[in-house]
Parts: structure tokens; C-alpha cells; sequence
């Protein structure tokens, strides 16, 4: 499983966060991950350090002219290769409505161009709604993490997810594999342990072991438009998203 999207329908519980981390581990592990951003907003471009010009250099172009994935790359200094995003992104939905092609397009281009390899993962960050780009990213993942941050909101927007995914089952003849990731967890608050509780009753093994806790460098590191590894990489931040790496490597994702 080599195309990992992080998805969640919430906002604020730690999807671009996941992302570049997870995207920055593996580059700390001798990767070469290529990082996609599907949200307009481009906040995991713009912490990665990576600007575009106009929509034009983001997935947009890919749309509108199929124009190659790999023109699109940008590198980054933490060793992740950005095809970064661009509010212009924000047109998608308008400009080319929802049929299969369209959703399927990143996935096709994926495979076309040969990008993800075992050693080239790909992690795709999405917009926290279900819409044509995040479509595009379910399209092409081999895998979705689901960040649930540790409160009774989040756990509710994961069932909204899981209840989507079931809903795509038939159209993609498949079942999308998935990882639910703890996120902004304190151990010393009960509505964080209820919250694991239910999420394990609920999903049972597909709940990662790994749980991200709540951790000042983690908020920090975007401020300085750095990875937590580049920011503070002795930090419990930076811990837990080795042991996330370790723990998915474990399970067969990333090759």
C-alpha cells in the first residue's frame, strides 16, 4: 500500500499535521514521499515551504489540460516532493462536476506516470469535505488514515466517514482499507479515554495502536514553516509519529 490519504469531514483534527509528519518520517527513513495537497487552502504546501504561482501549478492544471503530475513537483527542504495547492483548487468541483472520470482522474495519472512506488509512497492531505478532490484522493488510495482528534465531535464525524466509504464500495469494487489515528490526546482527560473506547468498540483492529498526544511542538512547528522533526525532532511529537510509521510499516503500508 504505497498511496496513503488522509481524510477526515472535520476540521482541526490533525489531517495536514498527519500528512507532512507522516511524509516527513518516511523521508527521515531514506523515502523519497511525494506529499499531495487536495485542500485549497494549501496549508501542508505552505509549511512544507513550497508556494505556487497560480492554480495552474497545482492539480487544477491536471484537470483542465492533463497536464502531467510530474511537472508539478516541487522539493521540499524536509525531503518530501510537494505537489502543492492553490485556492484556485477550489474551482474543481464547479468547473467539472462529478462524473467518474473526473474523480478517477488523479488516481489514472498516478498509475499512468508510475509515481508511487514502494519507495516513492505517496500521502495525499484533503479537504475536510467530500467533494471531487477528496473523491479523487479515495479514487487513488490504496489506503485512508482518518485523524480523530479525542473528543465526542470527531468520533461522530468518523462514522460520516465510514458511512461514505460504504456508500463508494460499489462504485469502486472495493473495500477501502483504513487506519482511524488518535489525535491531540491527553491520557489525563476521561472524554479522551471514552472516546478511544468507543472508536475501538466501534472499529477494533483498524484503530491505530499509536496514538498522537496533545504536544506544544506539534502546534508550534507549522508557525515556523518546518516539520516537527525540523522544528523539534527530540520532542513526544516527533516520537509519535515515528512509532505511527513503524506501526503502519508493520501492517504492510508503504511497500
Amino acid at each position: 500500500m504505497t498511496i496513503v490519504a488522509v481524510f477526515n469531514q472535520k476540521g482541526g483534527v490533525g489531517k495536514t499535521t498527519t500528512t507532512l509528519n507522516l511524509a516527513a518520517a518516511l523521508a527521515r527513513s531514506g523515502r523519497t514521499p511525494f506529499g499531495i495537497d487536495l485542500d485549497p487552502q494549501a496549508h501542508f504546501s505552505a509549511i512544507a515551504g513550497i508556494t505556487a504561482a497560480s492554480g495552474d501549478d497545482t492539480l487544477l492544471s491536471l484537470f483542465q489540460r492533463n497536464r502531467p503530475l510530474a511537472e508539478l513537483i516541487r522539493p521540499a527542504a524536509s525531503g518530501i516532493r510537494v505537489i502543492p495547492s492553490h485556492m484556485e483548487l477550489s474551482k474543481v468541483d464547479t468547473l467539472f462536476g462529478k462524473g467518474y472520470n473526473v474523480v478517477n482522474r488523479l488516481n489514472a495519472s498516478l498509475r499512468l506516470e508510475g509515481l508511487s512506488t514502494p519507495s516513492s509512497p505517496v500521502l495525499i492531505d484533503c479537504c475536510p469535505l467530500i467533494g471531487v478532490l477528496s473523491l479523487n484522493a479515495i479514487f487513488a488510495s490504496d489506503c485512508l488514515i482518518v485523524p480523530i482528534s479525542a473528543d465526542h465531535l470527531s468520533y461522530k464525524s468518523a462514522l460520516q466517514v465510514d458511512k461514505a466509504l460504504k456508500a463508494l464500495e460499489p462504485v469502486l469494487k472495493r473495500r477501502v482499507k483504513r487506519r482511524y489515528l488518535l489525535t491531540r490526546f491527553d491520557n489525563r482527560r476521561r472524554m479522551a479515554k471514552e472516546v478511544q473506547a468507543m472508536l475501538e468498540e466501534r472499529f477494533g483492529e483498524e484503530v491505530c495502536r499509536t496514538r498522537i498526544a496533545e504536544n506544544v511542538s506539534l502546534a508550534e512547528s507549522p508557525a515556523h514553516n518546518k516539520t516537527v522533526f525540523e522544528h523539534a525532532p527530540g520532542s513526544r511529537g516527533a516520537q509519535d509519529y515515528d512509532a505511527l510509521l513503524e506501526e503502519l510499516a508493520a501492517a504492510g503500508f508503504f511497500g
